[in-house]
């Protein structure tokens, strides 16, 4: 069995959880999720079984959608609805929808964030969540992100009471942390802030409408129809440019072999598929760091078949 598996995550299991659960509803352990997503969020979660557990890394770092809620009026530990308060500051004035608009439209593009203490992010070997539950703070190193796109989900002129939230859509890039998002937004209209809900619809090129939940999994397992749930490892890579090579190259890609750059492929600096004649993702490459014009193999995928 092997292939990707767009899972709804349920509330409640981290996706450690979710990969332990499935490990055993398929009966094998070649089984890994591709990021982490909190246990109190929702959504989509591709699940990598089998050979296709090769290109997770890939699907991880391709880029996210999210729809969340920010509520006003304070702030927690956590950033998030889980933790405790720690700054109150209750909604004073009315909110304009332009002003809430303006807000959001001022974080698109490249933006600084800083990790919450509550995250998996390692620091001197550790992970930040280990040294918030001993009660130590420590400095945490600021990392860059991209917002693509950010929308209002709410369709009131005015925001008003001493607890204000709405909701958004966010199309972000890998590493992005929404419930510090909605922190910044709170900031940017002067009020502590925390993210009160989030449900991730779209990794990759998975949406909420690929996905089947762990009910449903279980029914299709005792059907004996689950591999139809499975998506082949190629659309987890789908985004990435694509070299399409003969047989006889295809030989060589296999045995990890060097390969011209192709001239229609000379700017891309990143990761490049490179592909049999029928669309079989052979193997990911990258430009050769010393060997100008030509490429080497980041990851083989395949050195068994040629299809």
């Amino acid at each position: 069995m092997e292939g990707i598996l767009p899972l709804f995550k349920p509330a409640g299991m981290t996706s450690h959880d979710c990969v332990f659960k499935l490990r055993k509803l398929l009966k094998t352990k070649k089984v890994g999720h591709t990021g982490t997503l909190d246990p109190d969020v929702t959504g989509v979660l591709p699940i990598c079984v089998g050979r296709a557990t090769k290109v997770a890394e890939y699907i991880t770092d391709a880029g996210k959608a999210y729809e969340g809620e920010v509520s006003l009026g304070y702030t927690t530990t956590t950033e998030d609805a889980s933790g405790e308060k720690i700054e109150e500051k209750a909604v004073d004035r009315i909110i304009s929808r332009s002003e809430i608009e303006a807000a959001l439209q001022s974080f698109i593009g490249q933006i600084e964030q800083t990790p919450p203490m509550y995250s998996a992010v390692k620091v001197n070997g550790k992970k930040l969540y280990e040294y918030a539950r001993q009660g130590i703070e420590v400095e945490r190193p600021a990392r860059k992100v991209t917002i693509y796109s950010i929308k209002l989900l709410d369709d009131r002129d005015e925001f008003k009471g001493e607890e204000v939230s709405f909701k958004f859509r966010v199309s972000c890039s890998k590493g992005t942390y929404i419930r510090t998002l909605a922190v910044m937004i709170g900031e940017k209209l002067g009020y502590p802030a925390h993210m009160s809900s989030l449900i991730r619809i779209q990794s990759a090129e998975f949406t909420i409408e690929d996905c089947f939940t762990f009910e449903q999994l279980e029914t299709m397992v005792e059907e004996g129809s689950v591999q139809k749930a499975l998506h082949p490892l190629e659309a987890g890579i789908s985004y990435l440019p694509k070299y399409r090579i003969n047989d006889t190259v295809a030989e060589k890609v296999k045995n990890g072999a060097l390969l011209e750059i192709p001239q229609n492929l000379a700017e891309t600096d990143g990761t490049i598929v490179v592909e049999t004649e029928s669309g079989l993702a052979l193997a990911i490459y990258r430009k050769h760091p010393t060997k100008i014009g030509l490429m080497k193999p980041d990851k083989v995928l395949r050195n068994d078949q040629l299809g």
